[in-house]
């Protein structure tokens, strides 16, 4: 009951700024699960808005991981164009020793930076965020390659992004990202139908 009252008050005290970034960032993983390039300018409002928000409630990593994807959805948008006037529509993948590697270098890496960073920020989930940031940055990387296992990433990713909020109080942002998850999964199928799709067609 205390936590339906919670919602209640938070939905409630939520400025029409907030409302717009939520709707925002459900629009920019619907957009670009189905690959379409106006994804990205949903990316730059919402994530503009969300770096004030997390600021606000002592995420650091937070606030630079969504400054850095107001840089990224720049970025995303030209690439974007960029592969549509000569690859449209193709979707990448990478290798296991890829994504083995990948993991091997950015998890301790966000121990190391969760660990500088206790002596500047009084937070008990410095270590989770430290660990959302960076293989978010990494994942939204891979987004802007469209490459097909950035889905996979971000089941994890979007997982461990709810619990932080939800235990620092964000409880509608936290919901959030558990409707993410299903887009995730969304977004996987639909890249790899696209990506099977093209190599059946290379292949005839």
């Amino acid at each position: 009951m205390d936590l339906l009252q919670t919602l209640s008050e938070q939905w409630a005290a939520q400025s029409y700024w907030e409302l717009l970034a939520v709707v925002l960032a459900i629009g920019y993983v619907w957009l670009a699960a189905r690959q379409n390039i106006w994804c990205w300018p949903c990316a730059l409002v919402s994530t503009g808005i969300y770096s004030w928000l997390f600021w606000a409630h002592t995420l650091p990593l937070q606030t630079l991981l969504n400054v850095y994807y107001l840089g990224m959805a720049v970025y995303g948008w030209w690439h974007w164009r960029a592969m549509a006037d000569h690859e449209p529509g193709r979707v990448q993948t990478r290798s296991n020793t890829y994504h083995l590697l990948a993991v091997v270098v950015l998890l301790p890496l966000s121990l190391v930076i969760g660990w500088s960073l206790q002596s500047y920020f009084n937070n008990e989930h410095l270590y989770v965020d430290a660990l959302v940031t960076v293989f978010s940055l990494f994942t939204t990387y891979l987004v802007t390659q469209k490459v097909l296992e950035n889905w996979l990433y971000w089941l994890a990713i979007n997982s461990l992004a709810a619990w932080l909020y939800w235990q620092t109080g964000l409880y509608l942002t936290a919901l959030l990202f558990v409707g993410y998850l299903g887009f995730a999964l969304y977004g996987y199928l639909k890249w790899r139908s696209s990506y099977l799709a093209q190599d059946a067609h290379a292949i005839g």
